[in-house]
């Protein structure tokens, strides 16, 4: 039976998600991802190919699952300012979990200068930032656009302050980190933006 896959798939590629999540995408050696994903180096080459082509997989999965949760809790029902709480609010969850492989967000990883050496990798994590910009620019026009915020009110402004509070928090994260303290800040920050 040529062509069929004589391994769980989906649950290799969960295996490998974690690992790349917690280790990164230079620190993630290929014997590492063979064992979690429980496969030979044949069946690795013969169905995935790369270990590249699978990172840029396991970064589809993670956008699918965790990235899509966010982005529904930020587009809840309500104003802007109570969307931007809940997309907040899962990420300090997902801080607070002792199963997440990692505080640091799997896309924020791709900022590490070995991974933006790869034109391809430094093209994913520019899309990354630049979805992550517009969700929050869209999410606050829609409150202007309705009166909800005053009219002079920059949506792409806000959203770039967001953004950055964003990847700067899963930054701090990784050697700091205190949940009141962070939801001091997020309160303080949204009060500042007017939000």
């Amino acid at each position: 039976m040529a062509g069929k896959i004589a391994f769980d798939y989906d649950r290799a590629v969960g295996e490998a998600t974690k690992l790349f999540w917690k280790n990164g995408y230079a620190d993630t050696g290929l014997r590492d991802l063979l064992k979690a994903m429980g496969i030979g180096e044949g069946s690795f080459y013969n169905t995935i190919g790369s270990k590249k082509k699978l990172f840029l997989t396991c970064l589809g999965r993670y956008e699918e699952t965790v990235v899509a949760d966010r982005m529904r809790a930020l587009n809840e029902p309500g104003t802007a300012a109570e969307g931007i709480r809940e997309f907040f609010r899962m990420i300090l969850d997902c801080l607070d979990d002792p199963e997440t492989p990692s505080r640091l967000c799997m896309l924020a990883a791709l900022s590490a200068e070995e991974v933006l050496a790869e034109s391809d990798l430094r093209t994913r994590a520019d899309e990354g930032i630049t979805n992550l910009r517009a969700a929050l620019r869209d999410r606050i026009a829609a409150n202007r656009d309705v009166g909800a915020l005053c009219a002079s009110f920059d949506p792409t402004v806000a959203a770039g302050i967001l953004t950055t509070y964003v990847q700067g928090l899963w930054r701090v994260a990784l050697v700091s980190y205190n949940r009141a303290e962070s939801e001091r800040q997020i309160e303080a920050l949204l009060a500042g933006l007017g939000l």
